[in-house]
């Protein structure tokens, strides 16, 4: 393995400014950076970071807020069943009195996997361990010139990313010593061009040496991702409000609100189908021309839109009159392509 103190010396010159880098390494805020750097980027997190931070600056606030507070604080950035889980754990954490600052202790959390639990283990509490994420991977692998493809490899990836803790520079400074391979993997060891003649581990690197290095890690061929298709009813009452409901705590999008619709399903939706998901059934729903399309991980979604405008005095089983600024506001990104299609067909009023 290279030296740990090469890439120590290069991060003290070159580390990045992140907000979530501060002297007191307090955990509620590295861990919830973390989560929210999942499948996210670091650009879209930093003001999402300091605007949640506002609405609830330390775990108690997090624990006691309703999850509806803390599902509009979230909207827009994806993956919501990362919101519920730091919600569960936040009151886990408050009804432990605190967070645990050992890595096994952190995974046994609610929603903490073994990622996030190195990850705050390594940079709160100065634990030697070494998280694996996208980074890390890349930069072990291009060291070792590992050839199997991911997620195979994560194992051997792994074992060998743990090594670095057996240095004693590594040990002295594990939270410097994470953060650094972070940042090696993001603005150096890049997923395409890396810059090896600026990298300080380049003389020690089996994939510089042999060229390899540009095309690992491998991975193997994805499948391809089935099409699902929903219908979706946007509802106006004639004043700019339209009506939203909340999903089923559970499940994908679980307790988000959404526009009224019907399942997503692999089956396209007939005409007959579909009315009995509607808000108000008897209306004349008007079908707007195109789809909005929207990618998950395991299958992409196309749905149809229906708008109409209820009359005065309508009886609705359930749901919620918002304008379309707080609904804006409130919606999932799956959802805000909806009305991104409603606003395009001039279907808003």
């Amino acid at each position: 393995m290279p030296a740990a103190s090469l890439l120590l010396e290069w991060y003290d010159r070159h580390r990045r400014t992140l907000p979530w880098r501060e002297a007191t390494r307090d955990p509620y805020r590295i861990w919830l950076s973390e989560v929210m750097l999942q499948q996210t980027t670091v650009a879209a997190v930093g003001p999402r970071w300091r605007r949640f931070l506002v609405r609830f600056p330390d775990v108690e606030t997090l624990a006691a807020a309703p999850w509806d507070a803390v599902a509009e604080e979230w909207a827009g950035l994806g993956y919501y069943a990362r919101a519920r889980n730091l919600h569960a754990c936040a009151q886990a954490v408050v009804a432990r009195g605190g967070f645990p600052d050992t890595e096994d202790e952190l995974r046994a959390l609610p929603g903490i996997g073994a990622y996030t639990a190195a990850a705050v283990a390594a940079i709160a509490f100065g634990r030697p361990t070494v998280p694996l994420d996208g980074n890390v991977e890349r930069v072990t692998a291009r060291l070792g010139a590992i050839e199997a493809p991911l997620p195979g490899a994560r194992p051997a990836l792994a074992a060998l990313a743990r090594r670095w803790m057996e240095q004693d520079a590594a040990r002295a400074r594990p939270s410097d010593f994470v953060q650094a391979l972070f940042d090696l993997g993001a603005t150096i060891c890049t997923p395409r061009s890396p810059a090896c003649a600026l990298c300080p581990w380049r003389s020690d690197c089996e994939g510089f040496r042999t060229g390899l290095a540009p095309s690992l890690p491998r991975k193997a061929a994805k499948k391809a991702r089935p099409l699902k298709r929903g219908v979706h009813f946007l509802l106006l009452d004639g004043t700019g409000r339209l009506l939203l409901r909340r999903r089923p705590p559970t499940g994908l999008l679980g307790g988000m609100l959404e526009l009224p619709g019907t399942p997503w399903r692999e089956t396209p939706w007939t005409d007959a189908e579909i009315p009995p998901f509607a808000p108000l059934p008897g209306l004349d729903w008007r079908a707007l021309d195109g789809e909005a399309k929207h990618g998950f991980t395991h299958f992409e979604l196309h749905m149809a839109l229906r708008v109409a405008t209820a009359p005065p005095g309508a009886n609705l089983r359930d749901g919620e009159w918002m304008t379309l600024a707080a609904a804006r506001a409130a919606l999932p990104g799956t959802m805000q392509k909806l009305l991104d299609l409603a606003e395009s067909e001039g279907a808003m009023g």
